[in-house]
């Protein structure tokens, strides 16, 4: 049999065999060509396209980009301070500080101060102090600042970098670490753009079910766009770590690096469930640190226990926001109690054995009480819960998201007091270019807001590397 082939090869013409052997050449190397281009059209989440405005599509929207200014008017503030009026409080329990949510005692001083002391005009001018604009994209107005530096000095590189915020924040919280990075300084430069998630602030609200982070980080590529970036770095936290993270796996080409202080991982799988059953006697043979043992372990207590403590009002927000909102919607005081326990317990889990919950340790009432107003003023509380339903409400594995791996370079400031701790080796199932993985000495799930300084050092140490 052998034989009779390679009789019938050699009474070929030598000539036709050069042809066939082309032509074979040509056929492999078209389905090498072909299975690169699939792969790499695999590993890269679909751009898509949307309409979430009211009715019908437009085909004719209008990509202008206006100026926008944050206002009040007295009959606003009159509102506020009328319902703030007739609010009416529970008597706590004796000794129950805030574990049971947040202490009625202090919550009457935090009202007290709200109604008697804080001044929104003059917050609404401190909010004014960076530019805002407006653009339609999609059938929804966005809402962002955009901070430019004011100098560049020669030889100084200046990168753009879109910072997106979470819930229950704002674009407020960059506004400590804004002037930070909007000065030069190691030779780097950044001008930074500040977003309102549609639903969020001054952004509108969805009018279709089915807007999740997905659609969230099309927009923002979209506004990326048209301002004219054609690279950028990013940067995120809660929300937002989830829609840069988005970014990079939609056009991966436009991010030239992902900054996280909040690292979601993707899915368990058995090298996770090996690290940790052997990760607290021998770290080192599952890629754990001392650090990592120390935040992970006991994993019961600090992931489970924790955890169920902390995410009654995501189930609540998954399955039914509209319900809890509305109340939320109509009571400044529930509105507040709501929010702000959050930036107690989220900046510190001691601080629940605490009466006051320790919110005027890392942050003022102003600003606490700022950022309440956003969601208040703008009556943005149930769309913001919303976006719970719309990403956690369906099983987020099966979401296309969940199997494109992430090849933009990524840089993790890991917080001690962050909600969960994940460690490199587990974030490395979806980052596969992890180049600055830094653990924070200190701070929780509001970086920006609390350690601003510590993240903005943390963001330029990780550019320095891209750079190079």
């Amino acid at each position: 049999m052998y034989s009779r082939i390679m009789d019938g090869f050699n009474s070929l013409d030598p000539s036709r065999l050069q042809m066939l052997a082309v032509s074979v050449a040509v056929g492999t190397g078209g389905l090498f060509v072909y299975f690169l281009a699939y792969r790499k059209k695999s590993h890269t989440l679909p751009m898509g396209d949307g309409w979430w405005g009211a009715g019908e599509r437009s085909f004719s929207e209008d990509e202008s980009i206006r100026s926008f200014e944050v206002k009040t008017s007295d009959e606003e503030i009159q509102d506020l301070y009328r319902r703030i009026d007739q609010s009416r409080f529970t008597p706590p329990l004796e000794d129950c500080k805030f574990n049971y949510g947040f202490h009625s005692n202090y919550l009457r001083k935090v009202v007290s101060y709200w109604r008697n002391e804080y001044d929104w005009k003059k917050q609404v001018k401190v909010l004014n102090k960076f530019p805002h604009f407006k653009t339609k994209i999609e059938g929804l107005d966005i809402h962002y600042i955009h901070v430019r530096p004011k100098y560049v000095p020669d030889g100084c590189i200046m990168r753009p970098l879109l910072m997106v915020h979470g819930w229950p924040g704002s674009f407020f919280e960059f506004y400590k670490i804004i002037p930070m990075l909007t000065e030069s300084s190691d030779g780097f430069v950044f001008e930074v753009i500040c977003p309102s998630i549609p639903g969020y602030g001054f952004s509108d609200h969805p009018r279709k079910k089915g807007f999740d982070s997905i659609q969230a980080a099309r927009i923002f590529h979209k506004l990326m766009e048209r301002l004219g970036f054609k690279e950028f770095y990013t940067q995120g936290g809660d929300w937002g770590s989830l829609i840069t993270t988005n970014m990079a796996q939609m056009k991966p080409e436009t991010v030239k690096g992902l900054h996280l202080n909040f690292g979601f991982v993707s899915k368990g799988g058995l090298k996770m469930l090996i690290s940790l059953l052997f990760g607290a006697y021998v770290p080192f043979l599952v890629g754990f640190t001392k650090e990592d043992v120390k935040r992970v372990f006991p994993y019961m207590q600090k992931n489970v226990y924790e955890m169920l403590l902390e995410s009654g009002y995501m189930h609540i927000q998954a399955t039914k926001p509209d319900t809890a909102g509305c109340a939320l919607n109509d009571s400044p005081v529930g509105m507040a109690a709501y929010i702000l326990e959050k930036f107690s317990t989220w900046t510190d889990k001691e601080f629940r054995e605490l009466e006051d919950g320790g919110l005027d340790r890392k942050y003022s009432l102003d600003e606490l009480l700022t950022n309440v107003m956003i969601y208040w003023t703008t009556s943005s509380i149930v769309s913001s819960m919303r976006f719970y339903k719309e990403n956690v409400g369906r099983n987020m594995e099966k979401r296309p998201d969940a199997r494109i791996p992430v090849y933009s370079p990524t840089g993790i400031s890991a917080f001690p007091n962050e909600l969960l701790h994940s460690p490199s080796v587990w974030l490395q199932q979806r980052y596969k270019n992890i180049v600055s993985y830094s653990y924070m000495p200190r701070g929780g799930h509001f970086a920006a807001f609390e350690e601003p300084k510590l993240l903005a050092d943390d963001f330029r140490q990780f550019v320095k590397k891209v750079e190079k």
